[in-house]
């Protein structure tokens, strides 16, 4: 049993973290065994993340007037947070992908950067391309309107040279 002085360094505790994530899945894990608890935590730390078991009133007074508020209408029984501190996509991916392996663990919604995501949602985020993929795709976008119009330039001074190229063949061809 948790002394009150204990659960109010739990709740400052949290909301800093709170604050500092990128995003927070809620899960249930009833029926999850403590090896492959261990093996969740181990697979969302590598992720840059972080599992959290918590009371579910703490977890509402924690995470009140936080980024992390909208997750307040996911916590209902057996209720476990998962913290992204560095990439949100990488986070939801080891979740969708740990809950298709052992049903036991049941994604239930989440608050990405202060916005309520249902648990399609995290679907849908973890189904997305690493994030080095989307910044080379907008790398390329952005690099796309200059290429097109160096190649364009070059296709005029191209055909300025050809026009001119003819012109010499033609008086070449008059002078004989």
């Amino acid at each position: 049993m948790l002394t009150r002085a204990q659960k109010e360094e739990l709740v400052k505790n949290l909301r800093e973290k709170f604050q500092e994530s990128q995003a927070v899945f809620v899960t249930t894990f009833k029926g999850l065994t403590a090896n492959e608890s261990n093996e969740l935590r181990r697979k969302i730390r590598e992720a840059g993340g972080e599992y959290r078991v918590v009371k579910n009133t703490l977890l509402r007074i924690a995470s009140a007037d936080t980024p992390a508020a909208p997750i307040q209408d996911f916590i209902e029984g057996p209720t476990g947070i998962a913290l992204a501190y560095q990439d949100p996509v990488a986070l939801a991916k080891v979740l969708l992908e740990f809950s298709e392996e052992h049903p036991a663990l049941v994604i239930r919604g989440g608050a990405l950067q202060g916005k309520p995501v249902e648990a399609k949602g995290v679907e849908a985020l973890a189904k997305l391309p690493p994030r080095e993929i989307l910044l080379a795709q907008l790398l390329g976008l952005l690099q796309a309107p200059p290429a097109r119009l160096v190649q364009l330039l070059a296709n005029v001074v191209r055909s300025f040279l050809y026009v001119l190229k003819a012109i010499e063949e033609k008086k070449k061809a008059e002078g004989q």
